[in-house]
């Protein structure tokens, strides 16, 4: 299993999401890290698991309220030895200039019907964001349905369920990962233990992105561990 710790950047701090409530987040507390700057969480992460991928939110850029392109760029060259899936909001294919370790996370909730077109230009040099609140789906509401401008690795987005304690949407994984056999799904909000990741492989799901279990110690190394080796607990 590959998990990718989740990294969401509000107004030049680290801040712990809650729910979609994107206004209502506040800065990380972690076990982890005591500090809210983006270069000593992520040394953090990769200090105590490990990891080779991280995802960065780039709050600010997707609410349309600036943005953290500089802050960023100085991440990726200051960790050259990891791969950086950034969600900056609304990108179009070739606007700027970055770094190798650089992959777009284009999220349905900054698309539109009438743009969703644009995709096709990042070929398959892109990470896809199906996104949900509750039960509804968030932006181009005909992204969701068109198969044909995916790219292999899609994200299923339930923001009501990040930060919470409500477990991942098991149920609508398992549909799409049924239904488009040939994608890669991965599951986003809600993983709180080693019992959801279970769960998750058992619905032939072995990408996770994750922040809350591992800032609050419910995921701990030796657990990661075992699941990145396919050691999986009993």
């Amino acid at each position: 299993m590959k998990f990718i710790p989740v990294i969401d950047l509000k107004d030049g701090q680290v801040v712990h999401a809650r729910e979609g409530k994107r206004d209502q987040y506040e800065p990380i507390t972690s076990q982890l890290c005591k500090s809210t700057d983006i270069f000593q969480v992520i040394q953090a992460f990769v200090t105590t698991y490990s990891f080779d991928t991280i995802y960065i939110a780039d709050l600010n850029a997707i609410s349309l309220q600036n943005n953290h392109d500089p802050l960023i760029t100085k991440v990726l060259l200051s960790f050259p030895q990891l791969m950086f899936w950034v969600d900056r909001g609304y990108q179009c294919f070739g606007e700027q200039s970055t770094p190798d370790n650089y992959i777009p996370v284009l999220g349905s909730e900054s698309y539109r019907d009438d743009n969703i077109l644009e995709l096709k230009h990042f070929g398959n040099q892109f990470v896809l964001s199906l996104d949900f609140s509750k039960a509804e789906s968030l932006g181009a509401q005909s992204l969701f349905s068109s198969p044909e401008l995916w790219p292999k690795n899609i994200i299923i987005m339930t923001l009501d369920r990040v930060g919470s304690q409500k477990g991942p949407d098991l149920v609508k994984l398992t549909e799409f990962h049924q239904r488009y056999k040939n994608k890669n799904f991965i599951a986003a909000g809600g993983v709180r233990d080693q019992r959801d990741l279970l769960a998750l492989k058992n619905i032939g799901i072995d990408h996770v992105l994750i922040a809350s279990a591992f800032h609050t110690g419910m995921l701990s190394a030796a657990e990661v561990g075992k699941f990145q080796t396919k050691k999986y607990p009993s």
